[in-house]
């Protein structure tokens, strides 16, 4: 499932996620962390791999195009136990 929000958005999430949290995913979703990291606006894919994000220039920061939203839902779920 696609999912479109904008990059400074994404970046927001990433942003407050707690501490340890791209290790989690990268492990509970067998990837590297620079894979997560890629996810989520980073450009380092010697260590990681393209994830399905299409970032389109726009407002606020762009609009990116998740093609697979397992990264994204993983990061959400984290943030609501952190808020609970």
């Amino acid at each position: 499932m696609t999912k479109t929000i904008t990059f400074n958005e994404l970046r927001r999430i990433k942003d407050s996620l707690p501490d340890g949290s791209m290790h989690r995913i990268a492990d509970e979703l067998n990837i590297t962390v620079q894979t997560v990291r890629n996810y989520f606006g980073g450009n380092n894919y010697e260590f990681g791999k393209n994830c399905g994000l299409h970032i389109e220039p726009g407002p606020d920061g762009g609009i990116v195009v998740l093609d697979n939203t397992t990264i994204y839902d993983m990061a959400m779920k984290i943030l609501e136990e952190a808020n609970a």
